[in-house]
């Protein structure tokens, strides 16, 4: 059975985008025969979040909505990344035999640095820690400590595998021996992309998402904030072109959505279009909302069910460390 993994970062309160564009799609993989694998990347929030009581409830916040979207921990392994010491030895061995040419042309650094040149900074690296500079490593590090066969990426995260790939052929070119295994990506062409409040692709940083469980008076007022056009309600309005359709027709059933599309092309106000999204809304999330406030509630019960993860998880990591320790000299 080949291994698949997928990380989540706890930077923010989960919204509709990810439910779409990466929860759903990262659930089913249990369901197409895989050993799969979720940890929350919570090491990897520490570059932007640094406040200690802010990532331990946002931790427990994607903790919550993956169990409360349909995550079986019995069934799948689902931890934290900072309770597998193994990950954080691993990451400063893949280190050392990584190329800082490798690093300078990381997306993320690469567009930090673009960033401060646009504002006139004199230090292009002004701003960016350690961290950051590094983030591909400890990617790295989470995937290959487990065997992993399979990643799940957007095109636009690519760069991470391929930087994995790389170092673990690097390691193994080095010690004359397959130490790591090599993991391939796992391209979801159809995963969705959804707009947010504005029309452009719902993000934190755009500050135009939909919460997954926001309370369904908050729920309504936010759908009710979509930017729409000035069209009268009786003229006819062009689906494809709507940000409330584009939402609509993610998350409703099909037959709905060729409704509602019929609905606009015919003439209705984009208030009742808006009430129609709200209802599918409210439907899908309602009863994950109500498991999702008892999960936060119990918290220490979440951290339990982490650690109980973990402790299934670590050793894994413990083989390929071992592993990777022999190769390289030091004793195990």
């Amino acid at each position: 059975m080949k291994r698949v993994l997928t990380g989540i970062k706890p930077t923010g309160s989960p919204h509709v985008g990810n439910l779409l564009g990466a929860i759903r799609p990262a659930l089913r993989l249990a369901d197409e025969g895989l050993e799969a694998m979720y940890f929350i990347a919570d090491y990897h929030a520490l570059t932007s979040v640094q406040d200690a009581a802010r990532l331990a409830h946002l931790t427990r916040e994607v903790a919550a909505t993956w169990l409360a979207m349909g995550l079986d921990p019995e069934r799948v392994l689902f931890y934290r990344q900072s309770d597998i010491p193994e990950i954080f030895e691993l990451a400063w061995v893949l280190a050392c035999f990584t190329s800082k040419g490798w690093m300078n042309k990381a997306h993320a650094y690469k567009a930090a640095v673009d960033a401060n040149r646009e504002r006139g900074e004199e230090d292009v690296d002004a701003g960016i820690n350690m961290g950051v500079y590094e983030y591909p490593i400890l990617m790295a590090a989470d995937i290959l400590a487990f065997d992993i066969d399979l990643v799940p990426v957007g095109k636009d995260q690519v760069q991470h595998l391929e930087i994995a790939r790389d170092i673990a052929q690097r390691v193994n070119h080095v010690c004359g021996a397959e130490v790591l295994r090599l993991p391939a990506a796992k391209l979801d062409d159809n995963a969705a992309i959804v707009p947010g409040l504005d029309g452009r692709k719902m993000s934190k940083s755009y500050d135009n998402t939909i919460p997954l469980f926001a309370p369904a008076k908050q729920l309504r007022k936010i759908v009710s904030r979509i930017v729409t056009d000035s069209a009268p309600p009786e003229a006819p309005k062009d689906p494809d072109a709507s940000t409330v359709f584009q939402i609509y027709r993610a998350i409703a059933p099909a037959d709905a959505a060729a409704a509602l599309a019929a609905k606009l092309r015919a003439g209705i106000g984009w208030g009742d279009a808006k009430t129609a999204l709200y209802d599918q809304l409210e439907a899908a999330l309602g009863p994950a909302r109500v498991k999702y406030d008892v999960l936060m509630a119990a918290p220490e019960q979440l951290d339990a069910l982490l650690a109980a993860g973990a402790a299934r998880a670590r050793p894994i990591a413990r083989r390929v460390l071992d592993r990777v320790r022999h190769a390289i000299g030091v004793a195990s």
